[in-house]
C-alpha cells in the first residue's frame, strides 16, 4: 500500500554551461551536464519506485539542449510535471511546494543532487512524514539540506527568505518552520554533489548511471 504523500523532485535540464558548472573544472562544461543527467535519471527512478501516492517533478531548463535529453524526457513523461515559478531559488523552492500541495497531501521534496537514495529510503522518509504530522529535514554535509517534508503548505513560503546555497541553509530552513509551530524530525544526513570531490563520494555508495558515469570520467582528473 502506498504512503499517502507527494514525492516532489526539484530539478532542471542539464544543459552543458548552465548544469554542475561547479564541477568545470576538471570537467567539461558537457561532461558535468552529462553527470548532471546521470544524477537526475537515477533520481527519477528511485522516485517512480518509491511507495507512494503522488509523484511531481518541478521543471525548468531546456530538454533539447540537454544531455541525455530524450532519455530524461521518457522519464519524465511518467510524472506531473509542472514548471518552476521565482524569481529566486528559495523562491522556487517555496512555489514548487505549494503547487504540489494542491494534492492534499504532505509534501516530501527533494532535488537532483543525491543519486545515491533508494526507494526505501524515500518511501521511509515520506512515512513518518505522513505518519507522524511533524515536518522531516534530510541534513547534507555542506550544511544545506537534501529533503524538506512538511505536513502543511503553509511553512513553504518561509523558503523564499531563506538564504540558499550556505553552510548554514539547513538551520535556518530548520528554525523557519520550527517558527511555524511544526516540530522537525531529522533524517539520515547525505552528500549532495557540488564539486567533483563529492561525485567521487557519491559514487561510491551509489550505483546507477551516476556510478558508472563517474568511473568513467575520473581518468580526466588524474
Amino acid at each position: 500500500m502506498s504512503c499517502p504523500a507527494t514525492l516532489l523532485v526539484i530539478a532542471k535540464a542539464p544543459v552543458a554551461g548552465f548544469a554542475k558548472t561547479r564541477l568545470t573544472p576538471p570537467l567539461t562544461p558537457r561532461e558535468a551536464a552529462d553527470l548532471a543527467a546521470a544524477a537526475l535519471l537515477d533520481t527519477l527512478e528511485a522516485v517512480l519506485d518509491a511507495e507512494v501516492e503522488h509523484r511531481l517533478v518541478a521543471f525548468t531548463g531546456d530538454l533539447a539542449a540537454a544531455e541525455r535529453g530524450a532519455e530524461v524526457r521518457a522519464l519524465l513523461s511518467r510524472f506531473e510535471v509542472l514548471p518552476q515559478r521565482g524569481r529566486t531559488f528559495g523562491e522556487r523552492l517555496a512555489n514548487a511546494h505549494a503547487d504540489a500541495a494542491r494534492a492534499g497531501l504532505p509534501v516530501l521534496q527533494i532535488g537532483m543532487d543525491t543519486p545515491q537514495l533508494s526507494p526505501a529510503e524515500l518511501t521511509a522518509a515520506a512515512t513518518e512524514l505522513a505518519d507522524t504530522g511533524a515536518a522531516v529535514l534530510g541534513p547534507a554535509t555542506d550544511g544545506g539540506w537534501w529533503a524538506l517534508g512538511l505536513p502543511t503548505p503553509q511553512p513553504a513560503r518561509a523558503l523564499a527568505t531563506v538564504p540558499m546555497s550556505t553552510a548554514r541553509t539547513g538551520l535556518l530552513t530548520r528554525d523557519a518552520v520550527r517558527r511555524c509551530g511544526i516540530p522537525v524530525r531529522p533524517l539520515a544526513t547525505h552528500s549532495d554533489v557540488d564539486h567533483f570531490d563529492d561525485a567521487l563520494r557519491v559514487a561510491a555508495v551509489a550505483g546507477g548511471r551516476f556510478a558508472a558515469a563517474v568511473h568513467r570520467l575520473t581518468p580526466v582528473t588524474r
